[in-house]
Formats: structure tokens, C-alpha cells, sequence
């Protein structure tokens, strides 16, 4: 009998140990996950082992300086294989890029949970970002020639569109919407106005919640814990699913559960949530 679609499930935690305090636990008994990438864990691989429990296979790449960045893939069934060498040899980029490979369905999937730079215009910060974003430029096309079942999930800091940021106006000029940041996701995807855009243009990768959602402002993933983004929905899309062609012709569902009140949220993103029915 075949197996249900492959659910995988993207979040930025914003500190795993304080997400499951304020209810990320509930929120993941209730989404029969297949496949969790986190980013933003700040945790000991021993904390994600007593989050999660027994039941989930984990893989973790904590950050070089403790309590920043990490990221993890927690799974049902354990990874054939998982990698998290990435970039030139002098980059650090411990806790930001991890990717394994998984049996689904008698297909080989590769999943990468990965978190860029957030960055801060005209400053180091910026530059490393720009490293971490020149990196994949020359790893996607390794990772699809690894496999054209692969998947890169993540918080990747960039609203590629105006579409993905509401108030993108006054954001022009700041780390997460700077022109030069979002000509790589025009490289990765294509570029807006390309009618090849998000089918095959660029590097061939697709935004599956662009291809799910249209042409429509959004659906954002993460809002400000200033003011009252959340409760205006003045937000940013900068959590993604990129799948290469093959993969994303497989999708039956894309969700953002994005929560009821300002009250029930356990992080300041948002968990993307997809179905691939392989």
C-alpha cells in the first residue's frame, strides 16, 4: 500500500527550548510531521533529545559560538546519509546549513535545513551573508545533480519580491529586501517579470509557496514583535521550501500556520508547512 504523502514542516524557532514552553510541543503533536526542519535551535543536541523524545531521529548543527544560530532536521525514520560541510574552507558555517537524505516511499529525498545571515547593511554582518549567499550559488546545482528529489527549507532572510514584504517601500534599503541580496534569489528562481520565473529559470529551483499561493501579497511568515505587526499582519515571507522541479511537481499542499492570536505564538515566524506525494 502506498505510503501518505511525505509531510515536511520548516520553522525558525527562535530558541527550541523556549518554543516548547510556549506550545510548540502541541502545535507538532497535532501536524504528523514526517520530516521537522528547525533553524535558530540555540540548544545542546540533548535538549532537542528531550523536547522531542524518543520517537524522532535527530541530526543537529549547532553554531560555533554557543546560543547562536544551530539547526537540525528531526525525522521519523534516520537519514541514509547527512552532510554539513558547506562553502570555502575559511567560512564558518556551523549552525546555518545541514541536509541529509531520506528513503520515502522507495524514493531518495534530500532535505536541507538551512538559516542565512540575517545581516545589517554596510557592515561585516552584511558581508558574511553575501558569502553564505554566494555559497549556494555554487552548491544548488550540486544538490540537484545529488538528487532531483531535493528540498532547501529554511529561514533564508530575503524577501525575494515586493509581493513578500508588506510595507517593501520602506524596507529598500534594509538588510532582508536590499536589491543586491534579492538578484540571488533571481539567480536561484528567476527573475519577476521572466516567464520562466519559478519554472525553470535561473538555477531551475521553485518558491513552492509562490507557485501555491499566486500572485498575491504573501502569505507572510514572520512579523515584528514590535508594535502590532502580528495583529496587522504587516509581515515578511523570508521562510522558504525550494524544491527542485521534479519534487515540486508533487506537491498537494501548502500551509503557514500562522497563529490564531498574538498570544498562542511560540515563535516570531511561522512553521511552512508542504506535502509531496512521491
Amino acid at each position: 500500500m502506498p505510503q501518505k504523502p511525505l509531510r515536511v514542516a520548516s520553522v525558525n524557532v527562535n530558541g527550541v527550548r523556549a518554543a516548547f514552553r510556549n506550545g510548540m510541543g502541541e502545535w507538532l503533536n497535532g501536524r504528523d510531521v514526517d520530516i521537522l526542519a528547525m533553524q535558530e535551535v540555540r540548544a545542546e543536541t540533548s535538549d532537542l533529545e528531550n523536547l522531542l523524545g524518543p520517537d524522532w531521529n535527530i541530526l543537529h548543527d549547532p553554531a560555533t559560538a554557543k546560543g547562536r544560530a544551530g539547526v537540525a532536521l528531526a525525522s521519523r525514520d534516520k537519514a541514509n546519509i547527512h552532510r554539513v560541510t558547506f562553502g570555502p574552507d575559511d567560512f564558518d558555517s556551523a549552525g546555518r546549513w545541514l541536509e541529509a537524505d531520506y528513503e520515502w516511499n522507495g524514493e531518495l529525498v534530500t532535505v536541507v535545513s538551512t538559516y542565512v545571515h540575517s545581516g545589517v547593511a554596510d557592515t561585516p554582518k552584511q558581508d558574511e551573508k553575501y558569502k553564505f549567499l554566494d555559497a549556494m550559488l555554487v552548491h544548488l546545482p550540486m544538490l540537484r545533480e545529488h538528487n532531483p528529489l531535493a528540498l532547501v527549507v529554511g529561514d533564508l532572510n530575503v524577501g525575494h519580491r515586493t509581493l513578500d514584504i508588506k510595507n517593501w517601500k520602506g524596507n529598500v534599503k534594509r538588510a532582508g529586501f536590499l536589491p543586491a541580496e534579492r538578484e540571488y534569489f533571481d539567480k536561484f528562481l528567476g527573475a519577476e517579470g521572466d516567464p520562466e520565473y519559478n519554472r525553470g529559470a535561473g538555477l531551475g529551483w521553485v518558491d513552492i509557496g509562490r507557485r501555491w499561493s499566486g500572485e498575491v501579497e504573501g502569505p507572510y511568515t514572520w512579523w515584528s514583535q514590535r508594535g502590532h505587526a502580528f495583529d496587522n499582519d504587516t509581515g515578511w515571507r523570508i521562510d522558504y521550501q525550494l524544491a527542485t522541479p521534479e519534487l515540486a511537481a508533487t506537491i498537494t499542499n501548502y500551509t503557514i500556520d500562522r497563529a490564531a492570536t498574538h498570544a498562542e505564538r511560540w515563535s516570531d515566524h511561522a512553521p511552512v508547512v508542504v506535502d509531496y506525494d512521491l
